[in-house]
């Protein structure tokens, strides 16, 4: 009798229209914060109105930025610089499944905030490219620790077209914080880990589903 062959992790989520109209959602929940924070928000503290409510590094104050740090930006300008990278990254990220999108996520967002938090520069740090970066570090590793051929293809795909993204993980320009970047890209190969071997572990020997 012939072994079961081990599914092929995806590279797409299995329902794309769903996945995408949950990306834009998301997308479009930052762009509504954004506007109520340069309106409603400013005019209730001004001049910066939620944007001194981000990570502080190494202050008791700054712990909370760690929850809401990515939801928030400095302007206009920065979420659009940010929007196209969400969209895509996010989309691809959904491949394994709505649960697991939610865990890595949440790998990510805590590993970027409490790193950020121990070493980031002085100042109020927001936004999403902790998360972004993240994502993109997951898509890059993933199919390495799956040994998934899609995956790795998938992976080079993204890093011909992003792959200057990884630049950000050094120190450069002042006002960028380069290690929300780092930290969310560490969070990124941790995720990675731990989901593929909790894929593995799910899976029996043959690579149909465990019984319990």
């Amino acid at each position: 009798m012939t072994s079961p062959v081990r599914p092929s992790p995806r590279v797409l989520p299995e329902r794309p229209l769903r996945a995408a109209i949950l990306m834009v959602g998301i997308v479009a929940l930052l762009w509504l914060l954004e506007l109520a924070d340069r309106t409603v928000f400013v005019a209730l503290d001004p001049p910066q109105g939620l944007d001194d409510d981000g990570i502080v590094p190494r202050t008791l104050d700054g712990l909370g930025g760690i929850l809401w740090a990515p939801l928030l930006h400095g302007g206009f300008d920065h979420l659009a610089s940010n929007t196209v990278p969400l969209l895509v990254f996010g989309f691809l990220v959904l491949a394994g499944g709505l649960g697991q999108f939610i865990a890595v996520t949440a790998v990510i967002w805590i590993v970027s905030g409490v790193g950020t938090w121990l070493i980031g520069s002085p100042g109020s740090t927001i936004g999403a490219s902790g998360i972004i970066f993240g994502w993109f570090a997951f898509l890059l590793v993933r199919g390495f620790f799956a040994r998934s051929a899609a995956q790795i293809v998938v992976a080079v795909v993204l890093f011909l077209i992003y792959g200057g993204l990884l630049l950000g993980v050094l120190p450069s320009n002042p006002g960028i914080s380069w290690q929300a970047h780092l930290c969310g890209a560490i969070g990124g190969v941790l995720a990675a880990r731990i989901t593929v071997a909790a894929d593995r572990r799910r899976a029996g020997p043959s690579g149909t589903p465990a019984i319990p």
